[in-house]
């Protein structure tokens, strides 16, 4: 029983410690509407989550410069745990607005969500490295 017990305990213990480690990260960004792809590296922004652009490539897979490369595009993220994230804001560059968003991981899979009132916008980004 004592061993059960134990590795039950392993078990939820690993399971927060990966979803903590899950978040940090290189996320692939659905394509827009012109089919050009990001790369949002998230980390750890003092004691919330934060995402930054570092690559973009066009729907032919050729990377491309952008001005928008090193600049936040999740910030303030709040871990609430179980893979759910809020109280951020995520800035879309082509239209160069910012909304509030949430977050919601599950295993390699973000469900990213820009919000204006109650109507949201979501997207799905895959975790790449």
């Amino acid at each position: 029983m004592r061993t059960f017990l134990a590795a039950a305990a392993l078990a939820v213990l690993g399971s927060t410690a990966a979803q903590a480690e899950g978040i940090n990260g290189i996320f692939q960004t659905q394509a827009n509407d012109q089919g050009d792809v990001g790369m949002v590296q998230f980390a750890k922004c003092g004691d919330k989550y934060c995402g930054k652009l570092i690559k973009s490539f066009h729907k032919d897979g050729k990377e491309f410069a952008s001005a928008s490369h090193g600049r936040n595009i999740v910030a303030n993220m709040v871990d609430n745990g179980g893979g759910s994230f809020s109280g951020g804001t995520i800035w879309d560059p082509g239209a160069d607005k910012t909304y509030k968003s949430k977050m919601t991981l599950s295993g390699k899979t973000l469900n990213v969500s820009g919000c204006i009132a109650v109507f949201c916008k979501t997207q799905t980004w895959t975790k790449v490295q």
